[in-house]
């Protein structure tokens, strides 16, 4: 059965980018791409342990309108979706259907507690 998603959340797509800081260095910041309305579906969740404590690592499978390869708005592996305080690292993107109307985003959002 074909999955018609309910967009209805509105995801501010993020990519990462270098700065020159200046003395020879850089550093990373997330620079807005735009708004693109999208359904988050939660896919399940672990908590691991890492030197820094615990991190809580959820994943996600997120529905977006379907776009050109060329298309800012269209997301990308290692971009990310904001929504308020929310971070969803994107693990791969593949158009959900034979229509290509839809993609879905596979992501990641980690915590750390």
């Amino acid at each position: 059965m074909k999955h018609t998603p309910s967009l209805n959340w509105a995801l501010v797509l993020e990519e990462r980018q270098r700065v020159a800081d200046g003395a020879g260095g850089f550093n990373e910041t997330w620079v807005t791409l735009g708004t693109v309305w999208g359904e988050v579906q939660a896919r399940g969740a672990r908590v691991t342990e890492v030197s820094a404590g615990a991190t809580s690592l959820a994943r996600y499978r997120i529905y977006v309108r379907g776009a050109p390869k060329d298309d800012l708005k269209r997301p990308k592996v290692g971009q990310r979706f904001r929504y308020g305080d929310s971070a969803y690292t994107i693990d791969s993107v593949s158009e959900s259907d034979s229509s290509a109307m839809y993609l879905m985003c596979l992501a990641r959002e980690e915590v750390l507690s």
